[in-house]
């Protein structure tokens, strides 16, 4: 008996001693496979650069740079480069919010109206019963993306008009009845906060998050950026297989909702408080461990596909404040996605095994940033090795032959025959709709444009599709935006209204053309 005790104390020891030599070399495998994929995924969607950080039991186990600031130029991406981080802003909004309930300046449950008195929903049910809650939990019964043409691109309207506007916008779904992305509800968060505490939002993100983890490159918006400051990426969207540089000041007014520049550098401090529940420094909080977990509570439930549970073990999904959850594998996740034109990023956390990432990129390609993370967790989760950029090109292959057979049967079934109802000068008037305002349709050389009033770039040609139905095209073609112009007569034969939808299902949910309802302005 003695002599098998010791043969298992001997064994215990080796299986102890292999399963710690040299873990280095374990956690250098881990990231040399990460890379691989990182740059493999670059290539496959022709993205410039990317950033990545990976925190792993409060230890930074990787932040590096791969490729370049800007096609064709020799500046290279590094853990201090700046990128858009977009909709990742939203966790900080909903971080400013729990640190003044933490104060006792608000509660989860304040009204809006109670701060804000000239906020009002479609439904004045509604109005009086919005919280704060209500406005960081995407289920405030409008649609996906409604109302965001107020935001994006660029326009002349302020956050007061926003406010103005949003009681006109038209609800899609009962109040905290479903999931739709809201990105108005974070820009009144901002406002919420501003007027609490009688500083601008970008100042309170500043001194109550950006000051304190030390995130000393990091602005709230990129005009804050100073011009002298060359470590910045620009952003790309590949159109007919080139890259085109694009944007500059980008996402200046979804401020709260997503106008962030950070680097990885900077966001693996913001992380690290993520994953010690607010604590950072000298048992200093950003919020309290309460406030971490309300934040991480699920608000809003949404779907489970069935290919989610088969392949990535998700039993459930939703969102909390400010990030999305669901369990996968087994573990956990909180994470959110930040996407602008030509620039997306990732966070992920798992609390459970103390790791979190963040992944930067200076393209507009989700594949890449999904197909990177998975890889990530594949390696410090121990799963099963997979391909995920194959997995992702195949997915993105087959979404785009279902859009272009799409498109190309709606065609074949178009009218070529048929003819406009009005001469092509008694389309062109000022319209007007209650929550954007004006939209001209001009004639010029016996063609028609459209230009949106409050936003420059939306100005392009109208092109006839069939009957009383036109197609505008954007002349700034990397929008990749193209809408049909449908003008509804009364008998008389004069226009009544004129509605709007995207051509492509791929088009970004934020140009919600199809809110727009459009009269002729008197």
């Amino acid at each position: 008996m003695k002599l098998f005790h010791t043969i298992l104390m001997t064994l215990a020891y080796l299986f102890a001693s292999l399963a710690f030599a040299n873990p280095a070399s374990t956690l250098e495998q881990k990231n040399q496979n990460i890379e691989k994929s990182i740059n493999k995924a670059m290539n496959t969607f022709q993205v410039p650069g990317v950033a990545v950080a990976i925190i792993k039991d409060n230890k930074v186990v990787m932040s590096k740079g791969f490729g370049l600031t800007e096609y064709g130029k020799n500046n290279k991406v590094n853990g201090d480069t700046l990128f858009g981080i977009a909709s990742n802003t939203k966790a900080m909004t909903a971080a400013l919010l729990a640190n003044l309930v933490d104060q006792g300046k608000l509660t989860w449950q304040t009204r809006v109206i109670d701060i804000l008195p000239e906020f009002q929903m479609p439904n004045a049910y509604v109005t009086r019963e919005f919280t704060l809650l209500d406005l960081l939990s995407h289920n405030s019964g409008l649609g996906l993306g409604a109302g965001d043409l107020m935001i994006w691109p660029g326009t002349t309207l302020t956050n007061k008009d926003i406010i103005k506007g949003i009681k006109h916008l038209p609800e899609v779904s009962s109040f905290r009845s479903e999931f739709a992305y809201d990105n108005l509800m974070y820009v009144i968060a901002g406002e919420i906060i501003a007027k609490v505490t009688g500083k601008t939002w970008q100042e309170n993100i500043k001194e109550t998050i950006f000051k304190p983890l030390g995130m000393k490159n990091t602005k709230a918006k990129f005009s804050l950026i100073s011009i002298n400051n060359k470590n910045v990426a620009r952003a790309h969207v590949p159109l007919d297989g080139k890259l085109n540089v694009v944007g500059g000041n980008f996402l200046e007014q979804f401020s709260s909702a997503g106008s962030v520049a950070s680097s990885v550098n900077d966001m693996s401090l913001w992380l690290k408080a993520q994953l010690n529940e607010g604590g950072y420094g000298d048992n200093k909080k950003l919020f309290s461990e309460l406030q971490s977990h309300n934040m991480w509570q699920m608000r809003t439930i949404l779907p489970v596909s069935a290919t989610a549970i088969k392949n990535d073990k998700t039993h459930f999904s939703g969102y909390g404040l400010g990030w999305f959850l669901n369990d996968y594998h087994g573990v956990k996740l909180v994470h959110h996605s930040g996407g602008i034109l030509g620039m997306v990023s990732k966070v992920v956390l798992v609390p459970e095994e103390n790791l979190a990432m963040v992944i930067l990129t200076n393209q507009q390609s989700g594949y890449a940033f999904n197909a990177i993370y998975h890889q990530i967790l594949n390696e410090y989760l121990d799963l099963p090795e997979k391909d995920w950029v194959d997995f992702y090109e195949t997915m993105s292959e087959q979404r785009k032959s279902v859009e272009k057979n799409r498109l190309a049967e709606a065609a074949s079934n178009v009218d070529k025959n048929s003819r406009h109802s009005l001469p092509l000068k008694a389309y062109a008037q000022t319209y007007q709709d209650n929550w954007y305002g004006d939209i001209a349709i001009n004639y010029a050389n016996n063609a028609l444009s459209m230009q949106f009033g409050h936003t420059p770039a939306l100005h392009g040609v109208l092109e006839h599709y069939q009957h009383n139905t036109f197609i505008v095209r954007w002349d700034d073609r990397t929008l990749e935006a193209d809408a049909f112009v449908n003008f509804n007569l009364n008998p008389d034969g004069s226009i009544n209204e004129v509605i709007m939808q995207a051509v492509s299902r791929a088009t970004d949910f934020s140009f919600d053309f199809h809110d727009l309802k459009l009269k002729p302005k008197q």
